[in-house]
């Protein structure tokens, strides 16, 4: 195969690095990509040079660089958040929906309030799909009362 094909066929393979990893984030396609694009580029312009020992020489000048930018370039994009947590006082006057029908005296029902589900009692019997506000809470178990 002569240099002009195999550098055309470097570049597509950069091409579909770089686009798998614009879908995929986070998979760090772009090292391969970038460096695959330049050896490309550089068989192009230097064909000879993409047929001698330098091809390598030049792969790892790129992926050092690359690689070090793109480590952090997904530690800016990707910071640790703390983790959320939900205080049960916290709930108080939100709304939520039975999903497990709730009894007097008991923590058999269940309440789905956002996307969290809660032990729940109520003073009433209330079945499923009853509209309900948090009236108190204590520990992971909640009082509501319907709407």
């Amino acid at each position: 195969m002569d240099p002009f094909t195999i550098s055309c066929i470097i570049l597509i393979a950069g091409a579909l690095f770089l686009i798998y990893e614009a879908f995929s984030p986070g998979g760090f396609c772009v090292i391969p990509g970038a460096v695959l694009l330049v050896l490309g580029v550089v068989g192009l312009l230097w064909p000879e040079v993409l047929m001698s020992i330098w091809s390598p020489v030049i792969a790892l000048a790129v992926a050092i660089p690359v690689t070090l930018v793109t480590l952090k370039a997904y530690q800016y994009l990707a910071r640790p958040e703390p983790p959320t947590t939900t205080v049960a006082d916290s709930l108080l006057g939100k709304e939520g929906v039975i999903v497990v029908p709730t009894e007097m005296g008991n923590m058999k029902g269940k309440v789905k309030i956002g996307s969290d589900t809660w032990s729940a009692t109520s003073d009433e019997v209330m079945p499923e799909g009853t509209k309900v506000v948090v009236e108190s809470s204590e520990g992971v178990h909640v009082h509501v009362r319907r709407i």
